[in-house]
């Protein structure tokens, strides 16, 4: 087969995976998670092939693979088509995914407690709470099974199926229908436990915040076809429609912007909802409330990521008009601006958030921050090769939060197994994703530690060895080089980014557990520790691919293979930046002095200890906590106006008010008029017609019955009266001259 044929075949896996699972295999666990990992399976022996196979193809940026494209909706003398398109950057994102989606499928089974007993109390639409059971004749609590098993595996194989139709995609048109599939199972998934109030409302949450990027984006999408009469991005991306878009006036010069200018802030802000970009950021925090690998999934494998990826994928269009060295351009501008920022702004979030799982979502919206702002200065290879090396170190780190829980949600049950032995009343239920009730689990759990540790060290990017380190310096290289307010806003977030993650990974594993639940608690099953193992190999090695030309000692051992490979997508190869020393002792500061400040200020913290940062920023830690207080400023001049409005203004006043006033007006107008019209046509026109009809039948009916009287002979007699009449007629008309 060809790389065109098995291109098609790639997404079909999990979309029929979700289908039999829904019609045929939901009420059998086992068949239902065989058949989405083997689906996830099939899937990544494509993808597998599909990127090896390009490795070897020369000039594949230059003649990207696509085979013949589908028509599937006519749009009056020409159609809208369906294709695929294999470049470098198709190939190595489908590399990542592949592999981040089979091990997250993988790490599910023994998430959702595959092969424990059901629980006595669980219910569809909430946690499992466990099981008790009987052993050597004493009664204990296990984890049970969650009762919506074979639902997840459906929604998840959707999920997959969504992402790889718009990695292949080769028009914006099939992309926006993968968009939309994320955008619809995160919806799913984030509320998947329905009858819980917080997940229920975060589902909501994620839902409408996306939307709102998704209507610009559709808007961009729209505008693009108006003007180019295409969405296939080998057209789009030619030099003449690149040229033409750069040079014409959007929409009768508004805001002075050139067409791709202006279709480049509507695709853009659909990237903003996607990605979690400020101020559209306020959705991913909230979408934690659904099952760890769902949050694995959004933030590494698919859908964060997909705005990432559709900013490069559109990068020539982003950036049409501009030259390397060249002022910005509008579009690129904002997208330096917004992603600085949110770099940032999350991190400093991040810094006083609790909740394991929290502090990773805020890490994910600040490195895309990073990757949008590395964009925005036109560093299309390191926001790339960043986006990779991300995808594996934080679905490394949610896998590893999540077996964390998993681990602490078992000494839960011990805790309160052994409080229910003893017949004493048991304390609170503590919460085991809080990072203050963790303490000592390197001990308890020692393969979740050490890959812990690796997609933490990675995240900070720790000198030399970790992958994070050359995606994130070699995007605080090209900031060093081509905008310095960039640069140092990069710089800042890296060395929070570094603190934070040295405070949760002392937190959770060091020191001595602070809780009863951290004392007994257990490492997972090998279904769950297998794909953190996978994980972090390529947390370490996936940034070897990528070291720069003139790296002092490495540049010249190792080929930047990436860069080359990568970089060959454009039409225009990107160079690589100059090697300058101050961003590498920056990245290096910044790394090594945010790990040992974390693990500093977090050494000692003991049992009911106040946290030591909130001693010392006071207020400012409250500010932090409470995100800025987004949310209740959102709450307080978007939600509740809009509430109103539609409470109070459009219900009881447009609604009952004016149109039920119309509506009451009319009728009090017309009942006088109808009722006219009732006593006078109906009763005498419409009713004395059918009276007088009825009067009619009736008195031919009364003069025709002496006909029945009950005698056959007169029937007889009457029978060949109109047999002879007949004749005659028939004798009369046929002989007549």
């Amino acid at each position: 087969m060809t790389i065109d044929q098995v291109i098609w075949l790639i997404p079909l896996p999990p979309l029929l995976a979700f289908f039999l699972i829904v019609l045929f295999t939901n009420r059998i666990k086992v068949l239902s998670h065989t058949i989405a990992v083997s689906a996830a399976l099939l899937s990544w022996v494509g993808s597998m092939w599909v990127f090896f196979q390009a490795l070897r193809v020369e000039h594949l940026g230059e003649e990207p693979f696509g085979g013949n494209p589908i028509n599937w909706l006519p749009t009056g003398s020409t159609w809208f088509q369906v294709g695929v398109l294999v470049d470098p950057l198709t190939a190595v994102t489908l590399f990542f995914v592949a592999w981040t989606v089979l091990m997250i499928f993988v790490y599910s089974v023994g998430y959702h407690n595959f092969g424990q007993p059901a629980g006595d109390h669980d219910r569809k639409g909430l946690p499992p709470h466990g099981a008790a059971v009987v052993e050597h004749g004493h009664k204990h609590v296990v984890p049970s099974v969650e009762p919506m098993y074979s639902r997840f595996f459906a929604f998840i194989s959707l999920f997959a199926f969504g992402m790889y139709i718009l990695v292949v995609s080769d028009n914006l048109l099939t992309l926006f229908v993968g968009w939309e599939i994320m955008g619809l199972c995160s919806y799913l998934l984030i509320g998947f436990w329905y009858a819980k109030p917080s997940a229920r409302d975060a589902a909501v949450k994620a839902f409408l915040t996306t939307r709102v990027g998704d209507v610009f984006m559709l808007l961009g999408i729209a505008y693009l076809y108006s003007a180019t009469g295409t969405l296939s991005y080998r057209e789009i991306f030619s030099e003449e429609t690149l040229a033409l878009l750069a040079s014409t006036p959007a929409l009768g010069n508004f805001m002075g912007l050139s067409a791709a200018g202006l279709i480049g802030l509507l695709l853009f802000i659909g990237t903003v909802g996607k990605s979690a970009q400020f101020p559209l950021h306020v959705w991913l925090p909230d979408a934690m409330e659904g099952p760890t690998p769902v949050s694995a999934m959004i933030h590494a494998a698919t859908m964060v990521s997909a705005g990432v990826y559709m900013v490069i994928r559109t990068f020539p269009l982003l950036s049409a008009g501009w030259a390397e060295g060249a002022a910005l351009t509008p579009t690129l501008m904002v997208m330096s601006i917004i992603g600085a920022f949110t770099a940032l702004f999350a991190a400093t979030i991040a810094l006083a958030q609790n909740d394991i799982k929290r502090v990773l979502a805020y890490s994910t919206i600040s490195q895309l921050g990073y990757m949008i702002a590395a964009l925005g200065i036109g560093a299309y290879v390191a926001a790339a090769f960043h986006l990779v090396t991300h995808a594996f170190f934080k679905a490394l780190l949610f896998l590893g939060s999540g077996s964390v829980i998993h681990g602490m949600e078992h000494g839960v049950l011990h805790t309160e197994g052994a409080h229910a032995g003893e017949g004493s009343h048991p304390e609170p239920r503590i919460d085991p994703q809080n990072m203050f009730n963790m303490g000592g689990l390197r001990t308890k759990m020692p393969v979740t530690f050490w890959t812990f540790l690796i997609g933490g060290f990675a995240l900070s990017g720790f000198p030399l060895i970790t992958a994070g380190f050359w995606s994130k310096d070699e995007i605080l290289a090209d900031a060093f080089a081509h905008n310095l307010p960039v640069f140092l806003t990069l710089a800042l977030a890296a060395l929070l980014t570094a603190f934070y993650t040295m405070r949760q990974i002392t937190l959770t594993f060091l020191g001595e557990p602070r809780t009863d639940a951290a004392e007994h608690a257990q490492e997972t099953t090998w279904t769950m520790t297998l794909p953190l193992v996978v994980l972090s190999i390529f947390a370490i090695g996936a940034g070897w691919v990528g070291v720069p030309e003139h790296f002092p000692g490495l540049g010249g051992l190792l080929p930047n293979w990436f860069h080359e490979f990568v970089g060959s997508t454009l039409a225009e190869h990107p160079e690589a930046v100059a090697f300058s020393i101050v961003p590498l002792l920056t990245s290096l500061v910044v790394a090594l002095g945010g790990l040992f400040l974390g693990w500093l200020v977090y050494r000692n913290v003991t049992v009911g200890a106040v946290d030591p940062l909130e001693k010392a920023l006071g207020p400012v830690y409250r500010f932090l906590q409470r995100k800025y207080y987004v949310d209740e400023i959102y709450n307080l001049f978007l939600v509740r106006p809009t509430n109103w409005i539609a409470e109070t203004f459009v219900y009881k006043f447009l609604d009952r008010g004016v149109i039920d006033g119309i509506l009451h007006g009319f009728a009090s107008l017309f009942m006088p008029v109808g009722s006219a019209l009732r006593n006078f046509i109906d009763k005498r026109v419409v009713n004395g017609i059918g009276d007088f009809v009825g009067e009619g039948i009736k008195w031919f009916g009364r003069r025709f019955r002496f006909i029945q009287t009950g005698r056959v002979q007169q029937y007889m007699i009457m029978a060949l009266v109109f047999a002879f009449g007949a004749l005659f007629y028939y004798l009369y008309a046929f002989l007549r001259p």
